[in-house]
């Protein structure tokens, strides 16, 4: 690569959920292990799979019944995303030795701008070495790098390359695109599922290079800004610096839920869309927040006739205290909801302001309602989520109970 050019990689760690079970369980090292919803019940499906379970055919988001089927002698272990979230941060932390521009991508994916780091640590695959050593021997835990100048095509040089290569580094300098990247199936472009796919085959356009050459009007004239952005790609134009503080000052807090059913009465909805309005609001006070802007929005369970609806009002005053907050998204709720069963829901606050600065109101009672979930939010992080409950989590519809050992979605 050019010596007045970024260094960017893209680091992705193996099987990362499977790795961190096998490193932590070392009597499974030579065995097909997969994680998976629940494996007492032998159902859910499959969110790693290890390079030895994937010899027998297995792979992610497959039923675990099917996995199963595939190889009697599979280990299987409940997700913990905890665990995960935890090793996540170490491997971060472990980057950060080498270069301060470190930005997490996913739980098992981060960019890497290295150009400041070379005159200390060597070339860009020696580095790359570097780092795959350092975590693997602090995590048990193999990673690949794509390397290249800039974040886009080093995600590419990683999905497509580094994966494939037994050392699992690669480097995919400009000057290569046309030989390396160009003649990759479009489906292989970072961006690119499988019904963008369909769209760009009935234009004809089947390779990444026969995109990167359609004139950028034709596609500005079917997709807007999004078209400029896969032509962008395509071409190995990404100018984004890698940005440690990415992830920082957000613009809202929010949350949705996939019911375990469909809900079909407004009594029973009502349940969930509480549960939510009292997460979001519990995060809003523990990062120091108040909304003035309330959101929600639901959808039914058939996605190729899509119900439901995301609807937004701005409030009079911002708040973060559960029942004002709740107050309004019943409002919204029932007056866009069409009646068709739910089985999704979220709920966010947006307009963000600091709460230890706002205008007091005449006979305001938000400082009374505050301190009270402040305590119970004190109660929470000291004995657990369930330590507290409302009473109407406790019924049929409530899933508080039962999303309280858990981390999106899976076990804790």
């Amino acid at each position: 690569m050019k010596t007045d050019e970024r260094i960017v990689m893209l680091g992705d760690c193996q099987s990362f959920y499977a790795s961190v079970e096998k490193a932590d369980h070392p009597q499974y090292e030579h065995r097909p292990l997969v994680v998976a919803g629940d494996p007492e019940r032998r159902s859910g499906i499959v969110l790693a799979a290890c390079p030895k379970a994937k010899q027998y055919g297995i792979t992610t988001a497959e039923t675990l019944g099917t996995a199963l089927a595939k190889c009697r002698d599979l280990v299987v272990m409940r997700p913990r995303m905890e665990r995960y979230i935890q090793v996540s941060m170490q491997i971060t932390d472990i980057m950060k030795q080498f270069t301060d521009l470190v930005e997490p991508y996913s739980i098992d994916e981060q960019h890497l701008d290295v150009t400041g780091s070379l005159s200390l640590f060597g070339d860009p695959i020696s580095l790359a070495r570097k780092i795959q050593e350092e975590i693997r021997s602090r995590t048990g835990v193999y990673s690949r790098f794509g390397i290249s100048y800039n974040k886009a095509v080093s995600k590419m040089a990683c999905d497509n390359f580094a994966k494939k290569n037994a050392d699992g580094i690669f480097v995919l300098p400009k000057e290569m695109l046309p030989k390396k990247l160009w003649p990759l199936p479009i489906r292989s472009m970072f961006m690119v599922g499988s019904r963008m796919e369909h769209h760009f085959q009935r234009m004809g356009i089947r390779t990444i290079g026969q995109l990167a050459a359609t004139p950028l009007s034709r596609l500005r004239q079917r997709w807007g800004v999004n078209g400029e952005v896969l032509w962008r790609i395509a071409n190995g134009i990404d100018p984004s610096p890698v940005s440690p503080g990415t992830h920082q000052g957000e613009k809202s807090v929010g949350h949705e839920m996939t019911l375990p059913r469909d809900y079909y009465t407004l009594q029973e909805i009502a349940v969930p869309l509480l549960e939510l309005t009292e997460l979001v609001c519990r995060r809003c006070r523990d990062k120091g927040y108040m909304g003035g802007v309330v959101s929600v929005g639901c959808r039914g369970a058939d996605f190729d006739h899509p119900t439901g609806f995301f609807r937004q009002i701005k409030l009079g005053d911002p708040t973060n205290i559960t029942n004002q907050v709740y107050q309004t998204v019943m409002g919204l709720f029932r007056r866009h909801w069409d009646g068709e069963p739910v089985r999704k829901v979220g709920v966010t606050l947006s307009g963000l302001v600091r709460d230890d600065e706002y205008q007091l109101l005449l006979f305001d009672e938000r400082p009374k309602y505050q301190a009270l979930e402040k305590a119970t939010d004190e109660i929470k992080r000291k004995y657990g989520e369930s330590a507290i409950l409302r009473a109407v989590s406790l019924t049929a519809p409530g899933q508080a109970r039962d999303r309280a050992g858990k981390i999106g979605g899976h076990y804790r």
